[in-house]
């Protein structure tokens, strides 16, 4: 009954859209949707997969949005498999670049059909023929090339050619017949998912077969729940969805992880016999390039979303840190909270917060406690503030050592910058070539280098309490009679 002709529809065509960062895949969209999304995205770059809806001839079309930057490689890769065609965004002046071949590698690994859209075309250094080339080094053979892969000039900026390009869409959708049965089980693939403050465990999902409504029953491998509400790509309530769309579920008893293959049940009882629930994911591990590295760098790890979290892991896993070891103590999704400060604090660890919040008691406590925290919305930035880290990490420890004290007793020479003096070792030893800090009246007045120690007329490495010696001082401040001198030695580890 299930495979009968008449219980398939035209399914709404998923549309991934793929290219290299800033080469202008949320500019299209933007343009396309009639909105500012792309004004509204930190730094212009978007950081999750969105999935976008919109109505043209009466039919729908839904894009999916992939971030361009290299974290964000397992995001872009997940966002390839759940589409029915693909976007292959270039920059025409830029022309291809390393994340482009990787877009092209994850449409023919998934067998995608694509159209590639040649993107900025309004600028003066377009040069759309030089990318058509470059295309072809990677088998990419457009139509009029030799190949029969469609594609379009469109400049983002002044809209030229979007109406071609949403026609080779409809065109393309309607060669490949994409369908899908309406009577069997709804079931899809969740693409983003957080933890909404106000209202729980929250999804974007797309639905690849069968109706979703409201108050029913949806499982994944991790997690499931009863629909409470539903929305749509613009935020409005709904009632259901067709293969196809889009749509956000908030009703899950955990947030699911992104990824996720979703089906509906009859019943709870239903989901808890049929599927495995999965522990709750979390991260924690441990990175070095050497077998024994000398220093450990902890990290605490929040996000907003598991996107977020993924894309970072798999970040923080390719670094390969000298002299130090990378570890994640503990990585989640869901704002700073108490229980990450005393972690903090037991386990001597810096927090990093992506796109999350800190609470004002909890900033309190961040404070008293003395907790560093580094909280980030862009990408680019956590990944700078990590590496930031692990160089100030590998500097060298510097221990300070109180060698001795030397009570002034007599100048023999003053010159600037410079003096000669004479005095007793009243406390432990002195040493050529320690730092030395100059006390008068109990306070810290300056600061300087012992150049030279003599005894006598003898120049001497070192001399033990309670002897008296020759100092030649080299620093900021006047050495005075009855000054306390404070011989200091630093040392690296």
């Amino acid at each position: 009954m299930e495979n009968k002709s008449e219980n398939l529809i035209d399914k709404t065509p998923t549309i991934v859209v793929l290219g290299h960062v800033d080469h202008g895949k949320t500019s299209i969209l933007d343009y396309i949707r009639k909105t500012s999304l792309a004004e509204k995205e930190e730094g212009s770059i978007t950081q999750h997969i969105g999935a976008y809806q919109i109505k043209r001839n009466n039919k729908k079309i839904t894009f999916l949005d992939t971030p361009g930057h290299e974290a964000f490689l397992t995001l872009r890769a997940r966002g390839a498999k759940v589409a029915d065609i693909g976007l292959l965004v270039i920059d025409a002046t830029e022309g291809i670049k390393p994340q482009t071949k990787e877009a092209i590698s994850h449409l023919k690994n998934f067998n995608i059909p694509f159209i590639v859209v040649l993107n900025k075309i309004d600028k003066s250094n377009a040069n759309p023929e030089k990318v058509k080339r470059e295309l072809m080094k990677e088998n990419v053979f457009l139509e009029g090339m030799g190949g029969d892969i469609p594609w379009v000039e469109v400049s983002a900026k002044t809209g030229k050619g979007i109406n071609e390009l949403l026609e080779l869409i409809e065109l393309v959708a309607e060669i490949k017949k994409i369908k899908a049965n309406i009577k069997k089980r709804a079931k899809g693939v969740i693409i983003e998912a957080f933890l909404d403050p106000k209202r729980g465990p929250t999804a974007t999902l797309i639905l690849e077969e069968g109706i979703l409504k409201r108050r029913e029953i949806i499982g994944t491998s991790s997690t499931f729940g009863k629909i409470r509400i539903m929305e749509d790509s613009q935020g409005k309530p709904i009632e259901k969805i067709f293969p196809g769309d889009p749509a956000v579920v908030i009703g899950f008893e955990r947030v699911p992880l992104v990824g996720e293959s979703f089906q509906t049940f009859d019943d709870i009882e239903s989901v808890k016999s049929q599927i495995k629930i999965e522990k709750e994911k979390k991260i924690a591990f441990k990175v070095s390039s050497l077998s024994s590295p000398q220093k450990v760098l902890k990290l605490i790890l929040k996000t907003d979303v598991w996107g977020s979290l993924e894309a970072i892991e798999q970040t923080l896993k390719k670094i390969q840190p000298e002299k130090i070891a990378l570890e994640i103590v503990k990585g989640e999704i869901g704002d700073v909270n108490e229980s990450d400060v005393k972690l903090a604090k037991n386990t001597q660890a810096i927090i990093l917060g992506f796109r999350v919040k800190i609470a004002p008691v909890v900033k309190k406590i961040i404070e008293r406690e003395k907790i560093k925290v580094m909280n980030f919305k862009v990408i680019y930035d956590l990944v700078e503030g990590i590496y930031k880290l692990i160089k100030e990490a590998q500097e060298p420890e510097i221990k300070r050592i109180e060698l001795g004290k030397v009570k002034t007793l007599v100048i023999f020479l003053t010159e600037k910058n410079r003096q000669i003096i004479g005095g007793k070792v009243i406390e432990g030893k002195v040493k050529k070539g320690a730092k030395i800090e100059v006390f008068r009246n109990n306070e810290l007045v300056g600061k300087g280098r012992l150049v030279n120690l003599k005894k006598g007329q003898k120049d001497i490495s070192e001399i033990q309490a309670p002897q008296e010696c020759g100092i030649l001082f080299e620093g900021d401040i006047k050495i005075e009679v009855g000054d306390i001198l404070k011989i200091i030695f630093l040392e690296k580890r």
